[in-house]
């Protein structure tokens, strides 16, 4: 289930590749690149109107990308992402897989940049196609030439690229081939590979817990459920009391009882268990890169479907927490799987818990593709060190309001709550909901908008992105 794709980065001094990229910051001088004049006549005349040029010597290919240095940093450091992931397209269609990377020293962090942005837009998932013309092309080797990346920032780049690629993976399997155990199964194997524990709990112990949320949604199942725990506790962990990711869970999403309907809505929930993707992703880049932080991950996990003896609503649960809910509708189920976890996060006596969930389409319907909602208690300090990472990455973080107001909406006649709330701000009320579950510094993600792609959004391939987990890491990093 789990493929582990490494890319080769290396640092030489002499071109290694048939196919050369050289960055320029300013589209009238190509200082330092060998054209004859012609060439470099050709370049400039190209550049009047393309950010991207190619010359094609035949015993070399030398691609030359603009970026403008005089845009907002983090916006600059995504024009050389975009750039990497154009170039990446044109080797692709040349079955190419090694190039060179020259960078003016001027900038040598965007040499980082352009070769995430070539390396995230190789991926492909093509492991159920047959045909030989959609077989795989791999770009392998990725050199930097004259620039001053260190070793540390090559290795911690390539495990970056692998988290990112494990989850998109995970996102793009079908619900046919991945259910509830096999994801709990695809966690422990990632453990292995990266060196952090798993443990996961099978229904008896998720009944023993009283995880009624978890039990209700997964009723209609004829799979059993999962509850699993990731652990990677270093010996010169930073942080005193742990950071706890949370995941949703949900490999596949009819709606239950209140079933979505089928184009554009349930024809993508295989991609419903995002949130967990991200968090078992970024446990993977903390072992592998021995990030000294105490981290848990927990990750609830079932499907959502209407059989004979589904939830309805109506029907009233006992959460973890012993809090009860009335069930309105029965497509707000990862809310229901995800207080539970956040519930049982609080016998780790957290620092910080982050939850992450392909949550609501209201979500989705407010920012779109290009942002992930978030909300919460945590202090300013905190959320602003997740907005900048999200700059950083260009993973950008909105943050909503829970004023006490939106909590109204979720009002029971019968219960401590419902399920659901009003459909006005309907992302927020969904917050208001996990915020009855907490009572330690919190974070909620909702990456509805960006987790699932139908087409391609530069080096966000089309599908799972894996949104999150680059914003996360990077977050991580800096606590670190």
């Amino acid at each position: 289930m789990i493929e582990n794709r490494k890319f080769q980065f290396s640092i030489n001094e002499q071109a290694q590749s048939f196919a050369k990229v050289y960055l320029v910051f300013d589209r009238t001088a190509l200082t330092g690149i060998p054209f004859t004049e012609n060439e470099a006549a050709y370049v400039l005349k190209q550049f009047e109107e393309n950010e991207l040029v190619v010359v094609n010597r035949y015993d070399e290919l030398i691609l030359i990308a603009f970026a403008d240095p005089l845009k907002e940093q983090g916006v600059f450091q995504e024009q050389c992402r975009k750039r990497g992931n154009e170039i990446s397209g044109i080797l692709c269609k040349e079955k190419i897989s090694g190039v060179d990377i020259f960078v003016p020293a001027v900038h040598p962090q965007t040499s980082i940049a352009l070769a995430e942005g070539l390396a995230l837009g190789s991926y492909q998932f093509v492991k159920y196609q047959s045909a030989t013309t959609k077989k795989r092309w791999n770009l392998e080797k990725i050199n930097f030439v004259g620039t001053e990346v260190s070793e540390n920032e090559m290795d911690t780049l390539a495990v970056v690229i692998e988290a990112v690629f494990i989850a998109r993976d995970l996102v793009n399997e079908p619900a046919s081939h991945l259910n509830a155990v096999k994801l709990a199964e695809s966690f422990e194997a990632m453990g292995k590979m990266a060196g952090f524990s798993t443990e996961v709990f099978h229904k008896d112990k998720i009944e023993a817990l009283k995880m009624g949320g978890l039990l209700a949604v997964n009723l209609g199942s004829i799979d059993p459920p999962t509850f699993t725990v990731m652990e990677w506790n270093p010996a010169d962990a930073k942080n005193s009391k742990p950071i706890v990711l949370v995941g949703k869970g949900v490999v596949f999403d009819t709606g239950g009882l209140s079933l979505k309907p089928t184009k554009d809505s349930m024809d993508y929930m295989k991609c419903d268990m995002a949130g967990s993707a991200v968090v078992a992703s970024v446990m993977y880049f903390a072992a592998k890169c021995k990030l000294p932080l105490h981290l848990i991950g927990l990750v609830p996990s079932t499907d959502n479907r209407p059989d004979g003896n589904a939830y309805a609503p109506g029907d009233v649960i006992y959460m973890h927490s012993g809090q009860t809910v009335e069930v309105l509708n029965t497509d707000a189920e990862g809310r229901l799987i995800l207080a539970d976890a956040l519930s049982y996060a609080k016998d780790y006596q957290p620092q910080l818990v982050i939850d992450v969930a392909t949550l609501t389409g209201s979500a989705a319907m407010a920012i779109g593709q290009y942002g992930i909602v978030g909300m919460g208690n945590a202090d300013v300090q905190t959320f602003n060190g997740l907005k900048q990472s999200g700059e950083n990455v260009y993973e950008r973080v909105v943050e909503f309001p829970l004023w006490e107001e939106y909590g109204e909406s979720i009002k029971s006649d019968i219960a401590d709550m419902k399920n659901i709330g009003a459909r006005e701000g309907g992302a927020i009320s969904a917050g208001m909901f996990l915020a009855k579950f907490v009572d330690y510094p919190w974070i909620h993600l909702d990456i509805a908008g960006p987790a699932f792609i139908n087409a391609a959004d530069h080096y966000r391939t089309k599908g799972g992105t894996a949104s999150g987990v680059r914003l996360l890491i990077d977050f991580l990093r800096g606590l670190a």
